[in-house]
């Protein structure tokens, strides 16, 4: 007989790494639920919020994209009850400011999710749970694995809880600070130069045009990072670069 093929040696790897991963104790568990104030009838559904996708096929992504809409609509109940006289472009750019990935992080680091978070060898070794982009993708599982398990009602108790203190002390102005302003900000704290935006195409009609903007920004190393936003005017294109900009220069900080 000859010799077993390779992809078997590299399942039976895999395998042996997967396994070697730490069993979740009960303890850190119940610890985590009543930070989040929910505890779980399906107990799975938790367990599957903390696997990332390296672990194995039984992963958190799914969750994670129903997380994304129930808190979406949970922060918006809540601004929309604290700050009653402020208009949708406010609420809106507030909303954006408590769901992006820095936040989610910080909410990661209060529950203390990373020795919770399952991930193959290699992801951990190579620092996945402190990473913030894998911290805050959690946030969002648990999030979407309470609304699995128990409804709207509980998620959006979970979400005033983690985000009702910084909600009802928030800064609204600080909040909606536009996005080329925040950038410059951040980029001018790191004494990086400030970006450069330039209209890359249009599209449609005089009436109804689309407008495509490249932001460029000079990174730390000297290399050229570029985000594209697209708009119906070119200021609400340049707002749309330099959102996706900001969230490429933090992220890769955070790396």
């Amino acid at each position: 007989m000859g010799p077993a093929p390779r992809h078997r040696h590299c399942e039976a790897r895999r395998a042996a790494a997967i396994s070697r991963q730490p069993t979740l104790s009960a303890d850190r568990l119940n610890r985590l639920q009543q930070a989040l104030g929910h505890h779980f009838a399906h107990p799975e559904h938790l367990q599957r919020a903390l696997t990332h996708r390296s672990f194995g096929a039984a992963h958190n992504e799914r969750l994670e994209f129903l997380g994304d809409a129930v808190l979406n609509l949970a922060i918006s109940a809540l601004l929309f009850e604290r700050f009653m006289g402020s208009d949708e472009g406010d609420l809106t750019r507030a909303r954006a400011h408590l769901v992006r990935e820095d936040s989610l992080h910080q909410v990661a680091l209060s529950l203390e999710l990373q020795p919770l978070l399952r991930l193959s060898d290699g992801e951990a070794r190579g620092g996945g749970a402190q990473r913030a982009s894998i911290l805050a993708d959690a946030v969002e599982a648990l999030i979407g694995a309470t609304f699995l398990d128990a409804g709207y009602e509980a998620a959006h108790r979970v979400v005033s809880r983690l985000f009702g203190e910084v909600i009802a002390a928030g800064d609204l102005e600080r909040w909606t600070k536009d996005a080329k302003t925040a950038l410059q900000e951040w980029l001018q704290a790191r004494k990086l130069a400030v970006p450069i935006y330039r209209i890359a195409a249009t599209h449609g009609l005089a009436h109804a045009q689309t407008f495509e903007v490249v932001c460029e920004v000079v990174a730390p190393g000297g290399q050229v990072c570029r985000a594209q936003g697209q708009g119906r005017s070119r200021r609400s294109a340049e707002q749309e670069a330099a959102r996706q900009m900001l969230g490429l220069m933090q992220e890769a900080s955070s790396a």
